[in-house]
This record gives C-alpha cells, structure tokens and sequence, in this order.
C-alpha cells in the first residue's frame, strides 16, 4: 500500500483525536442547555415590562464565542488540516507515477475486404498441335482474330501422307484380288472332294464283292481324305483374304482421317492468342505448336488465400478485380471454387475467381488486385503494433489493470498488418495496452493513463 493510503488510514482511525471530538460536542450541549434553563428562569424571575440584564447576555455569548474557538482550535482545525496534508500527499503520490499511453484490443471488423493478388487466365485455352507430318501450306488467321468453333485456320501439304494414301487403296485391291483367288480354289476344292467322295464308295462297293483288291480301295479312300484336307484349306484361306481386306480398308480409312488433318480447324470460339509457324516451315505430328486460342468472354484469376479466411471462402463470395492498366474500372466477378486443402508450403487456399468479359477489356495474362468481401463469425482481436513487446520470457503486452497497475501478459500473435497486429490467444476485448512502453513501466508499478485516439494522438 502507498506511504499516502497508509497516512490516510491512520489519520482516518486516531483514537485521541476521536476522544476529543467528542468531548468537544458534549461540552457545547452541556452549554445549550444552560443558556436554555437561564433565558427559561429570567423569564419567570423578571417582571413584565422589564428585559434581562445586558452583562448577563454580553456573558453568554462570551462563554459560548470561547468554547466554540475552543473547539475550532482543538477538533475541526486538526481535522482540516490532517485532510488537506492527506490530499497534498495523495496528489503528490499520483503525480510521481509514470505517464503511459494506452490503446484498447478491439475486435476487427466482422466484415473485410481482402486483397490479394491474382494473374488473369482464360477460362478455356487450348494449344493446337499438329496431326500430320508435312509443311504449311496456307496460313489463314494471325494473332488477335476472332474464329468461330469449326473454321479452318491452316493447310498442310503432305505429300508422303498422300502416298500412304494411294499404298493403302492398292493393298485394298490386291485383298479383293486374292479374295477371288482363293474363292475359286475354294470352289475346285470342293469339286475334286465330291469327286474323290463319289470315287472311294465306289471303290469301297466293289471292294465288298470281292471285285477289287484292298490295296487300290485304300488308295482311293486316301485320295479322299486328301480332298477334304485341302478343301478345308481353301475355307480358310477364303477367310484370311476376307480379313486382309477389312485390315486394308481400316488402313486406308486411318490414312484418309489423317489426311483431313491436313485442315487445321479451330476446337471452339474464341481469339487466337498465339501464332507459331510461318508458310513452308516443316510440322510434325504433335510436336510443331501451331497456334493457341482461348475463350474471352470469361476470365478466371486464381489467388492464394490466407488459412486465417479459408473457413469462409465459399462459391458465391463476391469478388471485385481491379488492373492497373485500367485506372478507374473495377471488375465484378465471384468466387467459383477453391481447392479445398491448403498448401503445404505456404499454408494458403488456391481460389478461383471467375470474371464476365463481355467487352473484351481484360486480357489473359494482366496481374490484377482482386477483393474478396467475406464476413467472420468470429473475428480475431486486434492491436496496435506499439503495443507489442519481445522479451526474453516471451512475446507479450504491457496490461493496465482496473487499479492502474501494471501486468505483463504474453500472447500469440497472428497475422501483421503493420500498424496492427492480430492476437489469437492471450487478451480480452476492451483491456487496456501499454504504447511504446518505457523502462518505467515495471511489474505491478502503478500508473496515469492518457488514451490514444485510432489515429495515434493523445485525448
């Protein structure tokens, strides 16, 4: 306790003083009901007409003027004088406390904007390669045209393609050709099978009656079998043809898709972006990049989000986009999807935001500054960046507690704005902070408080 409070207290409970006081009060009652009982006897002893004796009053108010001094001088004289030294030792003490400034932790505002930057990209973009191997014949469009969904952008002339073509229509010939061959000696075949089938029970009749010896009937039962080997074979060369002419037509119908590749044609609407090959360069099937279109009438920019905001990044989160190359002009777009699992590494959330480009003002490609406009449920505490204190027990704050005096807290501190921090854990709202604590400002040492304004000056 202060040496004042001490003084205060003491002062407050001195039983001589009290004693005195007391006596002082009984002796002026004591004098009251004298002055009553002598006015209340000269009434009765004095004759009408006649007034009391002058001396006799001048006496009274002597008496009563002494012990009133009296009692100025010994009881409300000292009792005046012990609360003016009270006083004069309480200011003293108040005035030799350190001065400190002080700032409130307060909510952020539940409602935000967040800026992030973003990269502006095509929602649909496509690199067109290539199918045939060849040269450029024609050249059709260049960068910055407009195409629509099926338009030919490019020829190419392929002359080996060409003779792959003719190849495979004259294997499909020689397939017919060998068709017909092996059909007509599917069909003698079959002939000489009957023949040597009519031939062996002939054979074999006149071998029951006893005509013809058992070795030239087996003969011709061989001969038989022979037969029906050999047509057997001819069935199943007749197949192989068939199949060797379904083979060389899906050779040709192959040859003949890729050589409608020769037409480059636009895969959808959009704007030729990129155009990398010139009239007589040489192309290869899926390696020459001819040339890279990409839809405009909606954009898309994706933007990492901080892990502090991820729980409220949902689809439909407005979205404003702003380019510097475009003073003046903001871009409304919305949150379409997020990947939903930070990264690792840098503990954001990838967001896509996607943007209407009807007028075609925006281009793939341009850095833009997006604002998302998100509501918490919860925000984090924030405080002034003054405040914040590193020591070695820790990262805390000077507290001001409800008695003046001084609390050292420690705290854990999330994201820096600055001028302001964010505190996850250690503070309430309303407490009061220490600004730009001194050495003065020690554990328990009490002190005058001057609150800052949110702009930093005194008040």
């Amino acid at each position: 306790m202060p040496d004042s409070e001490q003084k205060t207290a003491h002062h407050g409970h001195d039983p001589v003083a009290a004693e005195r006081e007391a006596l002082l009060r009984a002796e002026i009652a004591k004098l009251k009901e004298r002055a009553a009982r002598a006015a209340d006897a000269t009434d009765h002893n004095v004759r009408p007409g006649r007034r009391p004796s002058s001396k006799a009053v001048l006496g009274i108010a002597i008496l009563a003027a002494i012990l009133l001094g009296v009692g100025f001088t010994t009881g409300y004289l000292p009792k005046v004088r012990r609360t003016e030294s009270i006083t004069a030792e309480t200011k003293a003490d108040t005035e030799a406390r350190p001065t400190v400034s002080t700032a409130l932790a307060k909510r952020s505002d539940t409602a935000i904007d967040l800026d992030l930057p973003g990269s502006i990209q095509a929602v649909t973009e496509a690199p067109i390669l290539a199918r045939a191997d060849g040269y450029l014949k024609r050249r059709l469009v260049d960068i910055g045209d407009r195409v629509s969904a099926g338009q030919l952008l490019a020829e190419i002339e392929a002359p080996e393609l060409d003779n792959q073509v003719q190849q495979a229509k004259a294997a499909l010939q020689q397939s017919y050709a060998a068709l017909e061959q092996a059909t007509a000696s599917l069909e003698q075949s079959r002939a000489n099978e009957q023949l040597a089938r009519i031939t062996a029970q002939r054979w074999s009749n006149l071998l029951g009656k006893g005509a013809v010896s058992r070795q030239d009937n087996d003969n011709y039962q061989a001969q038989f079998q022979a037969q029906s080997a050999f047509a057997r074979a001819q069935e199943r060369a007749v197949a192989a043809a068939r199949s060797n002419i379904e083979a060389s037509k899906a050779n040709l119908e192959r040859l003949n898709q890729v050589q409608g590749y020769r037409q480059v044609r636009a895969p959808f609407a959009g704007i030729i972006t990129l155009r990398n090959v010139d009239v007589g360069a040489l192309i290869s099937t899926g390696q020459t990049l001819l040339y890279r279109v990409a839809q405009m009438g909606t954009l898309r920019t994706f933007v990492n989000v901080p892990q502090a905001y991820a729980d409220v990044i949902k689809p439909g989160v407005e979205a404003e986009v702003a380019v510097a190359d475009l003073p003046g002009r903001v871009f409304h777009g919305k949150v379409a999807r997020s990947s939903s699992a930070l990264d690792a590494s840098s503990r954001t959330l990838l967001t896509e935001v996607q943007i209407p480009n009807q007028d075609a003002a925006l281009l793939p490609g341009m850095y833009a500054q997006v604002t998302l406009s998100i509501r918490r449920v919860n925000p984090p505490l924030i405080i002034p960046g003054d405040t914040l204190l590193i020591r070695p027990q820790g990262t805390m704050v000077a507290v001001v507690r409800p008695d003046n005096s001084i609390h050292f807290q420690k705290i854990l501190v999330g994201r820096d704005f600055g001028k302001e921090l964010e505190v996850i854990k250690g503070l309430e709202e309303g407490q009061a902070l220490v600004v730009n604590a001194n050495d003065s400002v020690q554990e328990g040492v009490k002190v005058k408080t001057v609150k800052l304004k949110e702009d930093g000056a005194k008040r």
